[in-house]
């Protein structure tokens, strides 16, 4: 196995022993593996959707890559019994084309958004959950500012509207303005916790000691996600990124070649749709999902992360 990532000790196994693939099956139906062929999953991650491809696909080759180097240190793990059939390649979405360079593709998975290991790890940054963490949120570690950098930068008027059009979040000018104000304070805000409860005493939700988690367990939504959603969008340009996935994905498939993609909430779903259907309606492609494709309840409640998911794809005509 080829893989361009820093070798890890052990301890890195368990982030991809407890990873749960989302959409599983369906990404299996409509992906095909079993034909064999060169796939590329453009966000390999622990490398759940990967195996299976591999188990399920004897005569597939594969090309994971991620932005993400502990991702592909996690993934390294879990494929390494593939042994030369899969190569692992740091690289984001803009550098999908060049990645994958002039041999066409069979199949093509992007799983958007931001994964388990990296919501669940504080040092990271992403999540409003527990103690906190630092102010970070970067999916690739060496590269790009941190979120207390780029919040550094931002005024209220251009906080409230990354907060708008990436969290769709309502009360975008009350947060900001919170936001600014707790930064330039003497105290300024120290980790994710105290963000989190600087926007959850803007936006009038839950304010901290706990309260969050209770929220889960009783079903509603965290009053700081969709800022915690906006801002982790901002420091990654997930917008931009995606844009060049959608752009550069349908050019690298070969006849026959199917892209599927998975998203988490409309900002992804929006544009991942429009895509599709103008492939469709501009001749060459096949839509194979009439509309997105969404997990059973079965799968809802042993995955909490699979309620948001939509799976859609298309194949390229043979």
């Amino acid at each position: 196995m080829s893989v361009e990532v820093e070798a890890v000790g052990t301890s890195e196994a368990a982030p991809a022993a407890l990873h749960v693939p989302v959409l599983l099956e369906e990404t299996m139906a409509v992906l095909r593996p079993e034909r064999g062929g060169r796939f590329v999953d453009a966000t390999v991650g622990a490398g759940g959707h990967a195996e299976a491809l591999l188990e399920r696909g004897p005569a597939v080759r594969l090309l994971g890559l991620d932005r993400d180097p502990g991702a592909l240190a996690a993934a390294s793990l879990r494929l390494v019994r593939f042994g030369a059939r899969v190569e692992l390649r740091h690289a984001p979405f803009s550098g999908l084309a060049a990645a994958v360079g002039g041999e066409p593709v069979d199949g093509l998975l992007a799983d958007l958004g931001v994964s388990s290991m990296q919501l669940d790890d504080p040092a990271r940054g992403f999540s409003w959950r527990g103690d906190g963490g630092p102010l970070d949120m970067r999916m690739d570690p060496t590269a790009g500012a941190p979120l207390g950098e780029v919040l550094a930068g931002l005024d209220d008027e251009a906080l409230a509207e990354a907060l708008r059009t990436l969290g769709e979040e309502r009360h975008a000018r009350r947060v900001a303005r919170a936001v600014r104000r707790a930064l330039d304070s003497e105290r300024g805000i120290a980790d994710t916790a105290g963000l989190a409860r600087v926007v959850r005493a803007a936006a009038g939700g839950a304010l901290g000691g706990g309260r969050g988690d209770r929220w889960r367990r009783a079903g509603r939504v965290d009053s700081a996600t969709r800022t915690f959603q906006a801002l982790r969008m901002l420091v990654n340009d997930e917008t931009g990124e995606l844009r060049a996935l959608l752009d550069a994905a349908p050019r690298l498939l070969a006849p026959g070649g199917v892209l599927c993609v998975i998203s988490f909430h409309s900002g992804e779903d929006r544009p991942v749709k429009q895509a599709m259907r103008a492939l469709v309606d501009g001749g060459g492609f096949e839509r194979l999902t009439r509309k997105a494709v969404q997990a059973g309840d079965d799968e809802a409640a042993r995955n909490p992360r699979a309620r948001s998911a939509k799976l859609r794809a298309v194949r390229r005509a043979a």
